[in-house]
C-alpha cells in the first residue's frame, strides 16, 4: 500500500466534520441502520484510520504548521487546489452547467498564469469563485443513488457512489499523472500534510462537540455530500428520504431518477 494513500485519511475525515461544524448544519444522531449496514466494519476502519492519523500524520502536520509561515502554507494550498481544478471543470460540463464551466475555465487559466501556477488566487477577487464538483456529484446529479456508507482503510468516509467517483477523478488529477514517481509522491505527501495542518485548530471544536466521533463524521459526511449535489440548496423531506433509498417525488430539472442502480 502506497504510504501517500494512507496519508489521505485525516484530510477526508477532518474536512467533512469541520464542514458540518462551521456550516451549522443539524446532524442527525439517529440515522437508520439501513444507512449503515456495515457499521461494525466501518467502526473498525474508523478506529484504524484514527490511529494512523494520531500516530503519524497529525504530528507531522503540527510541525509543518509551526515551521512554515502562513503565507507559504496558503500558497501551497492554492497550488494544489488549482492543479486539481480540471476535475471541477470536466464535471461542470458533465452536469450541463455550461456557464459555470466557462467561468471555471477562466478561473483555472487566470490562476495558472497570473497566479504563478496557482500559488496566488487572483480569480476570487475578480468574482470567479471556486466551485466543488467531482464525478460522484455528477452521478448524484443525474439520479444515481449513493449506496451504502463505507469507511475506506487508508482513506476515510465514502459510499458506493463516491468510491466509483474516486476512481474516475484519480485519472483526471494532473498530479497523479506526473511521470516522475518520486516527485509525485513527495508532492502528494506535502498536499496531505498541508491539508491536515489547516484542520488542527478546528479539530479541537470537533472533539468537544462530538459525543460519538464516528456517528458525527458519518452523518456530517452524508449531509455534506447531499448538499454538494444540490449545490447547497435545502432538500424537502421527500428528497431526504429518497437519498435513504425510499420512494420520493419526481426529481427536479427533469432528470431521470437512476438512483435505484446503487441505493440499497
Amino acid at each position: 500500500m502506497n504510504p501517500i494513500r494512507l496519508a489521505r485519511v485525516p484530510a477526508c475525515l477532518g474536512l467533512v466534520a469541520v464542514y458540518a461544524l462551521l456550516s451549522g448544519c443539524a446532524i442527525n444522531q439517529h440515522t437508520d441502520v439501513k444507512n449503515d449496514p456495515l457499521e461494525t466494519f466501518n467502526r473498525t476502519m474508523y478506529s484504524f484510520n484514527d490511529t494512523v492519523d494520531k500516530g503519524l500524520i497529525k504530528p507531522i502536520a503540527a510541525r509543518y504548521e509551526l515551521v512554515v509561515p502562513q503565507p507559504a502554507r496558503t500558497g501551497v494550498g492554492n497550488f494544489f487546489s488549482n492543479l486539481a481544478y480540471p476535475i471541477v471543470i470536466i464535471n461542470d460540463f458533465l452536469q450541463g452547467k455550461f456557464e459555470q464551466g466557462a467561468e471555471d475555465i477562466q478561473r483555472f487559466a487566470y490562476n495558472s498564469t497570473f497566479g504563478l501556477l496557482g500559488l496566488l488566487d487572483v480569480s476570487t477577487p475578480m468574482g470567479l469563485e471556486a466551485n466543488k464538483e467531482d464525478f460522484a456529484q455528477t452521478l448524484g446529479y443525474w439520479g444515481v443513488g449513493r449506496g451504502f456508507y463505507l469507511v475506506l482503510p487508508f482513506y476515510g468516509p465514502s459510499t458506493v457512489r463516491d468510491g466509483i467517483g474516486l476512481v474516475a477523478d484519480y485519472q483526471l488529477d494532473l498530479l497523479n499523472q506526473h511521470s516522475d514517481v518520486s516527485e509525485r509522491n513527495q508532492a502528494l505527501a506535502l498536499k496531505v500534510i498541508d491539508r491536515r495542518a489547516r484542520l488542527l485548530s478546528a479539530e479541537r471544536v470537533l472533539e468537544e462537540a462530538a459525543l460519538d466521533p464516528y456517528t458525527f463524521t458519518r452523518d456530517a459526511y452524508l449531509q455534506q455530500r447531499a448538499s454538494l449535489i444540490r449545490d447547497g440548496e435545502a432538500a424537502p423531506r421527500e428528497e431526504d428520504e429518497e437519498e435513504d433509498g425510499e420512494s420520493a417525488a419526481e426529481p427536479e430539472n427533469g432528470r431521470v431518477p437512476a438512483k435505484q442502480l446503487l441505493t440499497p
